[in-house]
């Protein structure tokens, strides 16, 4: 997006400090400022309402960025993909939706870091199944809760706890280690935010809620559920399953008057096969995910 073309960007010779300190005079917004500043993005497309924005939410972009060092990348870079990831997250951002950018956006600056990553090392590719993935984005945080931290390489007991934990093998386990654990800083170095010698780089880590396993799990969640229902199609028929997707699966969904017009039946008997329809294919969903070991809300 053009519109961001001033925003301050962390670079080797700046400095990163200098960096911190320069996004942190961006002031942060209330409720009601946040809502109307998207409000004129979304509908009139105001640059500087973007713009404020995004600005807004640096400080945001940077401390999650913070919990993806030990990778052998420059954090400079690291930062500036949270960035794009911010940007992308204000130019699809919806305020009618009723939460916070802040929410949505985390979602969209970790995908962005994550994809940075995973190009930028050879180790994890597109083939990789989601547990070494898993593997790749939570080896430091599985070795901390075991006390393993300062581990080179780890001890056998060690190896086949994380492997169990993160459901891979002692081999990937033991590979992982060994690329990651060279760069590796320490969560004690100081960083000197705004003059203060005694801020620390795990002052500046992502929240804890933060969990690069649930987001993989979700994923993997989400893509099972979209196969389901197709599958689950299959029960309808083509009224059915052409009704039930124009009313519940399209994002402008068509409205009863319409649909009566096309099918050439009342507004009720449309309303009566789309409930049926629904009725139906959730019923499949749940023969489906039953043979899965799944759950499907009633």
């Amino acid at each position: 997006m053009s519109t961001y073309t001033n925003l301050p960007a962390p670079s080797p010779e700046q400095g990163l400090n200098r960096y911190l300190q320069e996004i942190r005079k961006f002031p942060l917004l209330e409720p009601e400022e946040e809502y109307m500043l998207a409000k004129r993005w979304v509908d009139h497309h105001d640059a500087e309402a973007a713009h404020q924005l995004v600005t807004s939410h640096l400080r945001l972009a940077a401390k999650i960025a913070m919990g993806y060092r030990g990778y052998g990348l420059p954090q400079a870079e690291v930062i500036s993909e949270a960035n794009v990831g911010l940007m992308q997250a204000v130019k699809r951002f919806d305020p009618e939706k009723g939460f916070r950018l802040a929410t949505y956006a985390m979602w969209w600056i970790r995908a962005s870091i994550q994809e940075y990553i995973l190009r930028s090392w050879s180790l994890v590719k597109l083939g990789t199944t989601s547990a070494q993935k898993k593997l790749f984005f939570n080896l430091r945080k599985a070795k901390s809760k075991i006390g393993a931290l300062e581990e080179g390489d780890l001890r056998p007991e060690n190896v086949a706890r994380i492997a169990h934990d993160l459901n891979v093998t002692e081999d990937e386990v033991i590979d992982m280690n060994r690329r990651l654990s060279g760069g590796d800083a320490s969560l004690n170095a100081t960083i000197g935010v705004e003059g203060d010698s005694s801020t620390q780089w795990q002052d500046w880590l992502e929240d804890e809620d933060a969990d690069q396993a649930e987001a993989f799990a979700e994923k993997d969640e989400l893509e099972a559920r979209r196969e389901m229902l197709i599958a689950a199609m299959d029960v309808l028929n083509d009224r059915e399953k052409d009704i039930l997707i124009q009313r519940r699966l399209k994002e402008d969904p068509v409205t009863l008057e319409e649909l009566s017009g096309q099918y050439d039946v009342s507004r009720e008997r449309i309303r009566q096969i789309e409930v049926r329809a629904f009725e139906k294919l959730q019923d499949r969903m749940r023969e489906l995910a039953k043979d899965k070991g799944m759950l499907v809300p009633a």
